[in-house]
């Protein structure tokens, strides 16, 4: 079991900040495993720039997602069931960038979100982002 964030990003046209993974060529929006002396939102902040070049801030809380179907397994042999929080946040600075954990990072208008091959729980926090406007702020 592994805490792991994902960010919600969207730009000033609404667009969703979003990856596509190197390990398994899917399309998702920015996320990962918490790591030790971290607060949760470090996290976000961390991995979102990790991917993608982003700086951001945790503005909100969209969800938290524990499927106990949903088995990741990696293309290093680790197999694990994440304990999932997805955040709103919001573009501070920085620049889209790849990295080992992304080949292309995009801004994707919502509508063409469909035409793109994205993991059924990516797509339900993406829903909910859209859906769920004002969220409080937890740090």
């Amino acid at each position: 079991m592994v805490v792991a964030v994902t960010a919600f990003v969207q730009d000033e046209q609404g667009r969703i900040l979003m990856i596509r993974r190197t390990d398994n060529d899917l399309y998702a929006i920015p996320g990962g495993g918490q790591e030790i002396g971290e607060t949760i939102t470090q996290t976000v902040v961390r991995e979102v720039k990790e991917e993608t070049g982003i700086d951001v801030e945790v503005i909100g809380l969209i969800g938290i997602y524990s499927d106990p179907g949903h088995v990741i397994e990696f293309s290093d042999g680790e197999v694990r069931q994440e304990f999932s929080i997805c955040f709103r946040a919001r573009q501070v600075g920085g620049e889209l960038a790849t990295s080992n954990e992304s080949k292309e990072v995009i801004w994707v208008e919502p509508g063409a979100i469909g035409q793109l091959k994205v993991h059924p729980s990516i797509h339900l926090r993406i829903e909910h982002g859209l859906s769920i406007t004002n969220t409080p702020y937890f740090k």
